[in-house]
């Protein structure tokens, strides 16, 4: 009997009915924990964390699948003051994602007050009307519980003063994993009912080559905090199977530029005797091959595009 009561047609929709899927973001200034709870939710390493300013710079989507529901994460670039045009064309990019999303979540560190940077940012959330609002508190690991307590009134008092209402202000810890599942819980039912939107071995749909890129600058970002912050550009010319190599031992080959905007910086990227270039090509080799699950052939070189920052006709070769 029992096995005829589960084929009944209320039984079999009741389920599919209440799947939800949609898209959120998070925002919040530079090295707010953004990336790194993007990579907790989805459990796998996806947007590049750095703990550089600027440095996630494509709409690297996370996705995270549950039985009941499909969350997107659109990852947009911090907003901040443009001071290039490369910051304002990243701006834009930022203010058409956060009207397009089901949920903004709003990322502050529990362990900074404050500053005028996320007050920038909340002025711009305010003026978004219509999209839920999560106030995430990140890097709860970091604090006592009355740190922690006064910044959630903090943030309580930021909504009232800007006419923000909060749907949830939830603290998180996405390094010791602290509440990550229940902030997925609370912005689940925030979502439209929808079967789900993407395949369910996605974790992105970043088109590899540019993941493959962002890993390389994440490794060539790593030793040169201070001398190059953002001047760095990669780009993925080509990833190609090795040809002639049996069935059970693939190699891919990719051949990638570095792009830095004077020639002065070539040593700081290659490094005495090359050996800077070659701890970028390891580490970040090792990060691609866990990617794409599949040995790999690096082949890196570091080429001059002069104040590419600054120039609309190199930003759009270099893929902005």
């Amino acid at each position: 009997m029992g096995a005829m009561s589960d084929r009944s047609p209320s039984s079999q929709s009741a389920p599919e009915a209440t799947h939800r899927a949609g898209f959120a973001c998070f925002v919040g200034r530079p090295n707010a924990g953004k990336s790194t709870l993007t990579n907790a939710l989805v459990g796998t390493k996806v947007a590049i964390t750095s703990n550089r300013p600027q440095t996630t710079r494509h709409t690297v989507r996370g996705i995270v699948h549950r039985p009941d529901a499909q969350l997107v994460l659109v990852d947009t670039p911090g907003l901040h003051k443009p001071r290039t045009l490369l910051g304002e064309r990243l701006n834009d990019v930022v203010r058409t994602t956060w009207a397009e999303v089901d949920v903004i979540g709003f990322c502050l560190p529990a362990d900074q007050k404050l500053g005028p940077g996320d007050r920038f940012i909340a002025t711009e959330l305010a003026g978004i009307k219509k999209t839920p609002k999560v106030a995430v508190v990140t890097k709860t690991d970091l604090v006592d519980s009355k740190q922690l307590a006064e910044q959630l009134l903090a943030i309580d008092r930021l909504g009232k003063e800007l006419g923000i209402e909060w749907a949830e202000i939830i603290p998180v810890s996405a390094v010791g994993d602290r509440q990550v599942g229940l902030l997925a819980d609370l912005i689940v039912p925030m979502l439209p009912e929808s079967p789900a939107l993407y395949p369910e071995g996605d974790l992105t749909d970043e088109p590899e080559q540019v993941m493959v890129g962002e890993l390389i600058r994440e490794a060539a970002l790593e030793g040169v905090r201070d001398e190059l912050p953002h001047s760095i550009a990669v780009v993925v010319e080509e990833m190609l199977p090795r040809e002639g190599r049996p069935e059970n031992k693939p190699l891919l080959d990719i051949h990638a530029n570095v792009y830095i905007e004077r020639p002065s910086q070539k040593g700081i990227i290659i490094g005495p005797k090359g050996a800077r270039l070659k701890e970028v090509g390891m580490k970040s080799r090792k990060h691609i091959e866990a990617l794409l699950g599949t040995p790999v052939f690096l082949d890196l070189h570091v080429k001059v595009a002069k104040d590419w920052q600054r120039d609309p006709k190199q930003l759009r070769k270099l893929g902005f």
